[in-house]
Formats: C-alpha cells, sequence, structure tokens
C-alpha cells in the first residue's frame, strides 16, 4: 500500500511562492496519475492539479493556471507543486493523491490514495 505525506505549506505573504512535496512510501508511483487538491474551511475539497504517469501531460484548475506548476519526479516517488503569485483566496490544506490509469480526472472520489495535507496560509 502507497502511503503519501505533503509537506511545505506555512504561512507566506501574498505575491510569495512555495513549494509544496509529496513523498510516497510503500510502492513506488511511477505509474499512478497524481493529483493536488485543496480544502480551505467550510469549503468543499477542489481539484487544483494533476499529472499522468510519465509527466508528459498535465491538468490545472483554472483558478491556479499560470501560476501553479505541478510536476513529479519518479526515480524519488516525489509529487511537487510549485506555487507562484499567491492569494489569500490559495489559503487552504493542500492534499496530494494518487489513482490509476488516466490524469484527467477532476473529483476527489476518483483517487482512492491520499494524504494527510499540509495547511499553506497566505496573508494579504
Amino acid at each position: 500500500q502507497v502511503q503519501l505525506v505533503e509537506s511545505g505549506g506555512r504561512l507566506v505573504q501574498a505575491g510569495d511562492s512555495l513549494r509544496l512535496s509529496c513523498a510516497a512510501s510503500g510502492r513506488t508511483i511511477s505509474t499512478a496519475a497524481m493529483a493536488w487538491f485543496r480544502q480551505a474551511t467550510g469549503k468543499d475539497r477542489e481539484f487544483v492539479s494533476s499529472i499522468s504517469w510519465s509527466s508528459s501531460d498535465t491538468y490545472y484548475a483554472d483558478s491556479v493556471k499560470g501560476r501553479f506548476t505541478i510536476s513529479r519526479d519518479n526515480t524519488k516517488n516525489t509529487l511537487y507543486l510549485q506555487m507562484n503569485s499567491l492569494k489569500p483566496e490559495d489559503t487552504a490544506i493542500y492534499y496530494c493523491a494518487a489513482k490509476s490509469g488516466s490524469y484527467y480526472y477532476t473529483k476527489p472520489w476518483d483517487y482512492n490514495i491520499w494524504g494527510r495535507g499540509t495547511q499553506v496560509t497566505v496573508s494579504s
């Protein structure tokens, strides 16, 4: 079974950059599609970005397109999310998730392996 552990979240100022990491253990994630979701207080968990197993394809929510970049290093069994030009509305707990098959899925129930999340807070 794969375990996912997110890290890198912290308090930053609006306009700052931050990189989140998601380390996998237990089994390789090299054949899994991976994604980042986020959940703000009082809101539903929402899709942020996903990436295919080979990194050849990525997909972004409109709200982060052009500011966030998803990537992965299968040799390190790690997923990343580079976040630039952060806004207060990006404040949330960020979760990484994994699934077999296609990366082109945006609903939480499409993913069957989850980390516990890392808090990102953006102050204005």
